[in-house]
């Protein structure tokens, strides 16, 4: 199973923000689409990532943070995934770096879709019970056979 599973599932939307908007706007987006991060993008590549952990940071650091630029709270060493990887991968990536989006870029650099640890989660979860439900009717079926 790999990131294009999930996205196949969930849809490619991924809610994307300029650098040079405000925070206060970043926040609306957030807000507006239910989400924990945004991607910050230059064209149709991601530049930056800014989650709600970063905005809660400047919070307790600087009271005048909502008119600051997201280029100024973003991430801007994006770990990102393509559609090929692995699912295995990418859950041991994101726990391990400790970060729960991931911005999916295509071949050429260019997002295509974004997921989070619990998207990853969700799938693993839905595969394992799939293959025991699969080892539920093959046990099942051989005790329904025909009598020794």
């Amino acid at each position: 199973m790999n990131i294009a599973n999930i996205l196949a599932r969930k849809g490619s939307i991924a809610v994307t923000v300029r650098p040079e908007e405000s925070i206060r706007e970043a926040l609306a987006l957030l807000d507006r689409h239910n989400i924990g991060a945004l991607i910050a993008v230059e064209g149709n590549r991601p530049v930056g990532i800014l989650s709600e952990r970063d905005i809660v940071r400047e919070a307790a650091r600087n009271e005048g943070f909502l008119e600051r630029s997201v280029a100024d709270l973003m991430t801007r060493d994006v770990i990102t995934g393509q559609p090929h990887d692995d699912l295995l991968a990418v859950a041991h990536t994101m726990t391990e770096r400790r970060i729960r989006h991931l911005p999916v870029v295509d071949s050429g650099g260019r997002l295509v879709g974004m997921v989070s640890i619990g998207d990853v989660v969700k799938a693993q979860r839905d595969h394992y019970q799939g293959e025991v439900d699969t080892l539920q009717m093959q046990l099942l079926g051989d005790e329904s056979g025909p009598p020794r």
